[in-house]
């Protein structure tokens, strides 16, 4: 391709800050230490052990994904965090139950060093925990300013020349979308007002890009997905992702979904169900929380499978999504889904998945990569809605009008072709005709 695309060098360290230091975050920031210290692998990340075919099969050019584009180094990332209870990201990876006492034996002082700012916190959006170390801030102008201070802070005290911001908080109770998210001018005097409809995961959101910071909403939370913050997103030339890590049964959904539709396989209905016992089961427990999850959860199917399309094989299908607290499976959680599909003369036919995953093992590299994709996106100087990263999220963001890809392969090959074409190399697309010559002739 010969047009490589200028991006400035990874230099310094990288602040990786994280309002929510739960499970998911403890168990990255473990992990990222251990493998530094050459005593863990990082397994599940793309951007530390993915690699992109460049041109032709017969080339025999294949490379990691962190030596086709200058990524970060793990060795330069530095943590840091708000959380609504005041525990050390050592306390709090000990009472997630996640990783092994040897594990954490191996990067306690390196855990204990990681104590959060005070979160911003509404008892509204989050009801099932006890809060205990909030700000003292009373306007929403407020807590954005604090929290804009800071990140500032942070990335004096990590010595950062750059930093990202990844939300993985606890999911917030669901609310329709209200009309002060769906212009700028309307969320600014929504924020001026201190209305009660701004979550707290919009404050960060809103801090994070007024601070000319990269930012991904790894929940289900009113965030970048609306209009007014990928307004103000675009306005201050800035990256965003989201939202929703797409972890472990949707993943699963993303991939026999397509599988379906490829062989136009008939659906007649798909039941989930998950048994989960950690903070996140808990907080899901409330059933307007557990709303915000099933929004994320659900909407991949249609998407995937256009039954306006195919209305005969997809149009009346049946989809339910459920999730239980079930406290002695802790960060184990059990995936149960039955899919009734319909094959040759209407027979029907079943598929059953019972995954039993670890939540925060498959969701930690995934929140890596997201950082370091953010970082080099930053460098870029690219700004708003960075679909190629769809990949990562349950629910993805595309540029208002566009149809939302849900198709984990097809999200795959749209993340690789990015990099691709940053790194001056061709795009792929699988085509292969030139392999055969005059027996497959183009035209005559």
């Amino acid at each position: 391709m010969e047009n490589k695309r200028s991006v400035a060098k990874p230099d310094g360290k990288l602040a990786v800050l994280i309002p929510g230091l739960g499970a998911v975050s403890t168990t990255l920031m473990a992990g990222v230490e251990l493998a530094r210290q050459g005593k863990g692998h990082p397994i599940g990340s793309l951007t530390q052990m993915g690699t992109a075919r460049l041109g032709k099969r017969t080339d025999g050019r294949t490379v990691k994904l962190n030596e086709l584009v200058p990524l970060a180094d793990m060795k330069d990332i530095a943590f840091g965090a708000w959380d609504i209870i005041r525990e050390d990201a050592y306390e709090v990876a000990v009472r997630s139950g996640v990783l092994s006492d040897k594990h954490l034996a191996e990067v306690k002082p390196f855990l204990q060093s990681i104590k959060p700012k005070q979160g911003v916190h509404d008892p509204e959006f989050v009801r099932r925990i006890e809060a205990n170390h909030i700000k003292s801030t009373k306007t929403h102008r407020e807590s954005i300013e604090a929290l804009r201070q800071d990140i500032r802070d942070f990335k004096k005290e990590l010595n950062a020349t750059r930093a990202v911001m990844v939300v993985c908080s606890s999911v917030e109770t669901f609310r329709p979308l209200p009309e002060s998210f769906k212009t700028l001018a309307a969320f600014e005097k929504a924020l001026d007002e201190n209305s009660p409809d701004i979550n707290p995961t919009a404050l960060y959101t809103y801090a994070a890009i007024k601070e000319g910071v990269p930012f991904a909403n790894a929940t289900p939370n009113a965030s970048v997905d609306t209009p007014a913050l990928q307004e103000l997103a675009k306005q201050e030339s800035v990256a965003v992702a989201g939202r929703d890590l797409k972890s472990g049964q949707t993943m699963m959904k993303t991939v026999i979904a397509p599988a379906l539709k490829a062989r136009m396989l008939g659906l007649d209905g798909w039941f989930s169900t998950n048994i989960l016992g950690n903070r996140d089961g808990e907080v899901l427990d409330d059933p307007a929380a557990f709303k915000a999850k099933e929004v994320t959860k659900s909407s991949v199917l249609d998407t995937i499978l256009q039954p306006e399309l195919y209305p005969e094989l997809y149009k009346k299908y049946a989809h339910k999504v459920s999730i239980h607290y079930y406290p002695p499976r802790g960060d184990a959680k059990e995936g149960w889904d039955n899919i009734d599909i319909t094959g040759w003369l209407g027979y029907p036919m079943q598929i059953k998945v019972n995954f039993l995953c670890r939540d925060s093992i498959l969701a930690a590299p995934l929140v890596l990569d997201i950082a370091l994709f953010l970082d080099l996106a930053k460098r870029l100087e690219w700004r708003g809605i960075q679909e190629w990263m769809s990949f990562y999220f349950k629910s993805p963001m595309a540029q208002p009008g566009l149809p939302v890809e849900h198709d984990l392969f097809i999200q795959l090959t749209k993340l690789k072709n990015t990099l691709r074409v940053v790194a001056g190399e061709d795009p792929i697309t699988h085509l292969g005709l030139d392999y055969y010559g005059d027996d497959l002739p183009l035209s005559k």
